[in-house]
């Protein structure tokens, strides 16, 4: 019962895990340039939804 409940909980040694897990499937050189896709992708994700709320408060008028 408390094994489910500490893997329910993100910790150190689980962050530290998934960050070696990521190192050893994209190595050290591919990193930055997924998140500066990742961080792209969000920010036009964002822009959109700013789009679409000035649409909607335009046809509010």
């Amino acid at each position: 019962m408390t094994a489910n409940f500490f893997l329910a909980i993100p910790g150190v040694w689980s962050i530290v895990l998934i960050v070696v897990v990521v190192l050893l499937l994209f190595g050290g050189k591919k990193i930055p340039e997924l998140m500066r896709g990742l961080g792209g992708g969000i920010k036009e994700f964002k822009d959109a939804t700013k789009e679409d709320d000035k649409k909607k408060d335009e046809l509010d008028s």
